[in-house]
């Protein structure tokens, strides 16, 4: 049973990805990046915007496709699933795309002058914060792959215990039971945290997906209340980037409260907005659910490449290097996916499933 709102959703999101990424060039807040310009609030403000619920919405929908998934599923099949089409990609990934995007780091940040050979061996022997800026090992946008797949094999457990007890029951929650959910984000948010990506809350993401809003009540119950719900994640999405980009003054404590209510608010907003405007199928629909896997495997090792290429002839328009890299990526990545979902070896490399030919 295919959920066309969570597809579709999944879609935008992964579509995000690329001006997502591209703008983590201009970051004002000094995170490190495998190509960094300069700071730029204006571009920065499209990351602080999207970046507290991104993320979330991504595990929690992965967790209602899991229910889904094991209406058809066993428990040991949904597990081989998960390690072809996730651990097989990550380390594909990892071996194959991130040395790549490590070496151009390191020339560009670090003055790296030796071959890329010389460096693949770096890659693989330099362990600092993981991130790779520094052109040393990272898992890069493939983090997000890793926990998943240890979170999928962790909620297996759970799930085979939950479904020898009692199987899922319609559930009812009214308005105040969907704020209090949010509430132990704060506390969820420092625990196994890694880089400042917490494994103890995506899985709390995950589960959430997995138990609650797979559930056709409760998804309803979201779409009722969706306008309220998106009204105060918008509000506090932009109190959230006044305070963290703009403000003079800093006030962290009324700015981290207003992350955590934009993370919550909007992520409940946006799942009301995919049941209500996006539960549909189309062909454009269809052709980007069957790519956006591929897209996520491709699309980073793009935006570093026409980042870095561009960094001398464009420095200085900062308009221009930010949205041709963006513009040209999307294509070069749209033809990656389209080679993807047609060669089998490729598709076992990405965990994509191959698109049957029209006859």
């Amino acid at each position: 049973m295919r959920k066309h709102d969570i597809d579709n959703l999944r879609s935008l999101c992964i579509l995000l990805l690329i001006p997502y990424h591209a703008a983590q060039a201009w970051n004002t807040w000094g995170e490190p990046n495998y190509i960094f310009f300069e700071g730029n609030r204006c571009i920065s403000n499209l990351i602080v915007f999207f970046s507290p619920y991104f993320m979330p919405m991504l595990f929690l929908m992965s967790g209602i496709s899991t229910y889904y998934a094991l209406q058809k599923q066993s428990i040991k099949q949904y597990v081989m699933g998960r390690c072809k089409r996730l651990l097989v990609p990550l380390i594909s990934g990892t071996i194959l795309l991130m040395p790549i995007l490590t070496y151009l780091a390191d020339i560009y940040n670090c003055g790296y002058q030796g071959s890329f050979l010389d460096h693949y061996r770096i890659f693989f022997t330099k362990f600092t914060d993981l991130i790779g800026a520094d052109g040393g090992f990272s898992f890069g946008q493939f983090w997000f792959i890793l926990y998943l797949f240890l979170i999928s094999m962790a909620a297996a457990v759970v799930i085979s215990i939950q479904k020898k007890k009692t199987p899922l029951q319609n559930l009812h929650i009214p308005l105040w039971g969907f704020c209090l959910l949010g509430l132990p984000l704060p506390l969820l948010n420092t625990l196994l945290s890694i880089g400042g990506k917490s494994f103890a809350e995506y899985t709390y993401f995950f589960l959430l997906g997995y138990f609650l809003f797979s559930n056709q009540t409760v998804a309803e119950a979201v779409k009722r209340h969706m306008w309220l719900f998106l009204l105060i994640g918008l509000t506090a999405s932009a109190v959230n980037v006044y305070l963290f980009l703009w403000s003079e003054t800093p006030y962290p404590i009324l700015n981290t409260a207003a992350m955590y209510f934009a993370k919550w608010f909007m992520l409940l907003g946006l799942l009301g907005v995919g049941r209500r405007f996006l539960n549909s199928s189309n062909s454009l629909s269809r052709y980007l659910a069957q790519r956006s896997y591929a897209l996520y495997y491709w699309h980073f090792l793009w935006v570093v490449l026409f980042q870095y290429g561009m960094s001398d002839n464009l420095l200085g328009h900062t308009l221009l290097l930010y949205l041709i890299p963006v513009l040209l990526s999307y294509g070069a990545s749209a033809l990656c996916c389209e080679l993807t979902v047609r060669i089998p070896f490729l598709c076992f490399l990405t965990g994509v499933k191959k698109v049957q030919p029209k006859h």
